[in-house]
C-alpha cells in the first residue's frame, strides 16, 4: 500500500513535470516540400511555403528533383519517406499513382469542392498552377517571327539549330500537330502504332538540326548563347529569363501544350494530414492567384482568375489571346504509355 509520504512525493514530481512541460516550447511541425528548382520554386517559396509557415507556424523545408521516380520509389519501398509533398507534372503524377507511390487524395472533399479547372484534380494529384510548353525564339533571328509551336519544324522559313526537351512528352504531340493532326485527335492518334510511327517520321525530318535539353533553364541559355535559334520551352522559364536576364526572347503561343504543376503526397509520409493542409492552403483563391505575380503561370482555381492582376493576364498560358490551338496534356495517357514510348524515344535519339 502506498504511504502518504510516497504519495506526496509522487504528486510533487508529477506537478513539477507538468510545470516543465507547460513552460517548454512546443516543437514546431515540419514539412518537406519538393519542387523543380529555379524560377518556379522561388515563386512557390514566396507565395506557398512562406505563407503557409506564417499562417500555421509550420517549418517548411525544401528539396528539388528532376522528375525521376526512382528516388521516391526507393523511399516508399524502404519505408523511409522523407518527402511530404512533391510537385509533379501530370504524366509523372499519373505514373506514380499507377505504381502505388502516392496517396489517393482526389476524393477528398477539400479538393473536390475547391473549384479547380478541368484536369487539375486527378486520383492522386491537385493542380496548383497552369504552365505551357511554347516556342521561344531569338527575336532578331528571322525576317518574320514564328507564330506557332509547330513552326519549329519549318526549317525553310526558320533555318538553324532548334532545341527540344529530351523526352517524348510534348515532343511527339508537337510532331503530330506539325503533321496536321488536330489537337482533339492527338492522343487518339498516339494510341495507334501508325500514329506513333507518324510522329517519329516527322521528327526524322529535323533530327539533324535538334539540340536536346534536359533542365528547364537550358532553353534560354541555348538561345542567349546563339547555339540555337528557337526552342521548345516552358513559358515561365522564358518569362523569367526576359525579366531577370534581359534575354529579350520571343514567345509563340499558338499550339501551346498546356499542363499543370500538381501537388502529390507520397505513400508513407508521417505528415500526411499536414501535407493535405498545405495543399489546401495553396488552392485558396486569394493564395492561388498570387503565384502569377512571381512567375508567368496561371491559377488552377476558377475563382482565383478574377483576382489575378489584370496587367499580368496577357503573359499567362490561360489568357484567351494565347489559347489558339492549345492542347491540354493528357497525363493519364502518359501514365499508361510512358514506359513504352520512352524506350522507343531513347532508341530513336541514340540512332
Amino acid at each position: 500500500m502506498m504511504t502518504m509520504r510516497y504519495r506526496g512525493r509522487a504528486c510533487l514530481s508529477l506537478m513539477f513535470a507538468m510545470m516543465l512541460g507547460a513552460g517548454a516550447p512546443a516543437l514546431a511541425a515540419e514539412l518537406k516540400v519538393v519542387s523543380w528548382g529555379g524560377a518556379l520554386q522561388e515563386a512557390q517559396a514566396k507565395v506557398f511555403f512562406d505563407g503557409f509557415s506564417k499562417e500555421t507556424g509550420t517549418k517548411v523545408t525544401q528539396d528539388s528533383w528532376s522528375g525521376e521516380l526512382a528516388k521516391l520509389r526507393a523511399m516508399v519501398d524502404s519505408g523511409n519517406v522523407v518527402w511530404d509533398v512533391v510537385d509533379m507534372d501530370p504524366q509523372t503524377a499519373a505514373a506514380a499513382c499507377e505504381q502505388g507511390l502516392l496517396e489517393r487524395i482526389g476524393d477528398d472533399a477539400a479538393f473536390k469542392n475547391a473549384g479547380l479547372v478541368d484536369g487539375a484534380l486527378t486520383d492522386c494529384a491537385v493542380g496548383t498552377s497552369t504552365y505551357a510548353t511554347i516556342l521561344a525564339f531569338q527575336k532578331d533571328a528571322f525576317p518574320t517571327a514564328p507564330a506557332s509551336v509547330v513552326d519549329i519544324f519549318d526549317t525553310k522559313a526558320f533555318p538553324g539549330k532548334r532545341a527540344f526537351r529530351k523526352s517524348p512528352v510534348d515532343t511527339l504531340e508537337i510532331a503530330l500537330l506539325a503533321d496536321g493532326v488536330a489537337p482533339g485527335e492527338i492522343y487518339k492518334t498516339l494510341e495507334t502504332q501508325e500514329g506513333i510511327d507518324r510522329a517519329f517520321k516527322k521528327l526524322d525530318t529535323i533530327k539533324a538540326d535538334i539540340v536536346w535539353w534536359e533542365a528547364g533553364a537550358q532553353p534560354s541559355q541555348l538561345l542567349k548563347s546563339g547555339e540555337v535559334k528557337m526552342a521548345v520551352a516552358w513559358n515561365g522559364r522564358i518569362a523569367d529569363a526576359n525579366a531577370k536576364e534581359n534575354a529579350d526572347l520571343g514567345i509563340a503561343w499558338k499550339n501551346q501544350i498546356r499542363g499543370f504543376d500538381m501537388w502529390v503526397i507520397p505513400v508513407g509520409t508521417k505528415n500526411a494530414a499536414l501535407a493535405k493542409d498545405f495543399v489546401s492552403y495553396t488552392i485558396k483563391p486569394e493564395v492561388n492567384a498570387e503565384l502569377s505575380k512571381f512567375i508567368a503561370y496561371g491559377p488552377t482555381v476558377e475563382a482565383a482568375s478574377a483576382l489575378v492582376d489584370k496587367a499580368l493576364l496577357d503573359s499567362l498560358p490561360s489568357a484567351p489571346s494565347n489559347s489558339d490551338g492549345a492542347l491540354a496534356q493528357d497525363g493519364g495517357f502518359w501514365g499508361a504509355n510512358g514506359d513504352a514510348l520512352n524506350a522507343r524515344f531513347a532508341s530513336w535519339v541514340a540512332q
